[in-house]
């Protein structure tokens, strides 16, 4: 058994806990900072790992190449240096210097001027763009020469010179700044930043070839949820983007099929359901008047409205075509409509306002939000705007009593009625709200509720553009 367990009184180690959240944390960061888009995931992918791989060729060639063969270099000049000063400090004459000076511009390319009286230079010019190629040279120099030195490798474009302080003045020297420095380097990083380049735009237009076919699968379907067909969608791009979108046309010709078959049982139904209607209201206007006989139109008349009411929700409006529709002149009509009907609505709506929609699925929505509103308030307000994506929002305001916000869902769901507050129509079902939501959500927006200005319902109707 292990002593730890036996004895209490000995500490235990505290869990380790700390360093599983800082594991936790690094994927956190990573989807923090992570591009959401296929597209930038895509290039990532690809540009990341080339971007390491270019990093780590270009240290090791600063590191194994440019670096050491200029510090070869450097002290290949350096020894020419040393030796041409230790040459002229054993005869400092000018015979000697005169013969030096023609020996090192034959065979070592450097030029040699005699400054006799002068001094070195007290100030210290800055180095290159990399100074630690400067700092070889002046290493290199520092360890074959005795005498004080001055070095300037920025004056002149092709030339370094060194100055040495000798025997009557100051020798100058010129070297090309090939024989110190790797100058093949700058083309090596030319070419690397080139192919860079040249990989980023191939991965570019190959990576957004690709998407572009999600892209086109994407609009599709979302066209095809707001009912509006795309004759010309073909699959595209890779094998495994076809497959999806030969699925998706597949799923799409089942459910127009589906479509189709229900709305064709559904004509049926109603055919079926209204002659014995229609024959029962025959009967009961040729019948006596009485009591009982209003009591039978009564029933029938909500009868009809149920049926009514029940086959819009089965349908849906699923077939109706999509079509470019002025929403004031809609708004205005479904006011009208409800002006016939007994309720007085106002309404607020811009002139010009084009939507692309389902007009009478639209209509048929709004007039259930209208005379649900109605049927429980003095005040009606219908008010229209648009949204600058493109859409259309449409608000439904009025005074009257209004729902508990904890009951805005339930009001929503099919055969609902809230007989606390706002389904007290006789007539209702409970179908308006849900049908209402369903054309919303088929044109790709939604249906919300909220307190209204007024002092009793808002019921705010999203229509994306």
């Amino acid at each position: 058994m292990d002593p730890l367990q036996m004895d209490p009184a000995v500490e235990r180690p505290p869990p380790q806990r700390v360093r599983r959240r800082r594991l936790r944390l690094w994927p956190r960061l990573f989807k923090r900072w992570a591009p959401t888009s296929l597209f930038a995931r895509s290039l990532l992918i690809i540009i990341l790992p080339v971007a390491v791989m270019q990093v780590a060729v270009t240290w090791v060639f600063f590191e194994a190449y440019w670096q050491t063969m200029t510090t070869q270099l450097s002290e290949a000049l350096a020894s020419d240096v040393a030796w041409d000063v230790a040459s002229f400090e054993a005869d400092p004459t000018p015979v000697t210097f005169s013969h030096l000076a023609d020996r090192a511009e034959r065979t070592q390319f450097l030029r040699l001027a005699l400054q006799p009286g002068r001094t070195l230079p007290t100030n210290h010019p800055r180095g290159r763009v990399l100074p630690s190629f400067d700092q070889a040279l002046r290493n290199a120099l520092d360890d074959r020469l005795t005498e004080d030195f001055w070095l300037d490798t920025t004056r002149y474009p092709a030339f370094i010179e060194i100055r040495v302080k000798v025997t009557g003045g100051v020798l100058r020297v010129y070297a090309p700044r090939d024989r110190a420095f790797a100058a093949r380097g700058h083309v090596f990083i030319m070419w690397l930043a080139g192919a860079t380049f040249m990989l980023t735009a191939l991965s570019i237009a190959f990576i957004r070839n690709q998407v572009r076919a999600i892209e086109r699968l994407a609009a599709a379907a979302d066209a095809f949820g707001r009912g509006v067909d795309v004759p010309n969608f073909k699959p595209h791009g890779a094998r495994e983007v076809r497959q999806a979108a030969a699925a998706f046309i597949d799923m799409k010709t089942r459910i127009q099929r589906h479509i189709e078959q229900r709305t064709t049982l559904l004509a049926s139904v109603s055919h079926d359901l209204r002659t014995p209607l229609t024959r029962l209201r025959l009967e009961a206007e040729l019948s006596p008047p009485s009591p009982r006989i209003e009591a039978i139109k009564g029933d029938l008349a909500e009868m009809e409205h149920m049926i009514e009411e029940f086959l819009a929700f089965a349908r849906g409006e699923g077939g109706e075509p999509v079509e470019a529709v002025d929403v004031g002149e809609l708004a205005r009509a479904v006011a009208e409509g409800a002006a016939r009907a007994g309720a007085a609505v106002a309404v607020d709506a811009p002139e010009g306002l084009i939507a692309r929609l389902r007009p009478n699925a639209v209509k048929r929505s709004l007039d259930n939000l209208v005379m649900n509103a109605a049927a429980h308030a003095r005040t009606v307000r219908l008010s229209v705007r648009g949204d600058p994506a493109g859409g259309v929002e449409i608000t439904v305001d009025d005074d009257g009593p209004g729902i508990p916000e904890a009951q805005y869902e339930e009001a929503f769901k099919p055969f609902s009625r809230l007989d606390e507050s706002r389904n007290q129509n006789v007539r209702g079902v409970g179908l308006g709200l849900a049908i209402a939501r369903d054309v919303a959500r088929s044109h790709g927006g939604d249906i919300s509720l909220a307190r209204s200005p007024l002092g009793g319902l808002r019921a705010v109707m999203r229509l994306a553009g």
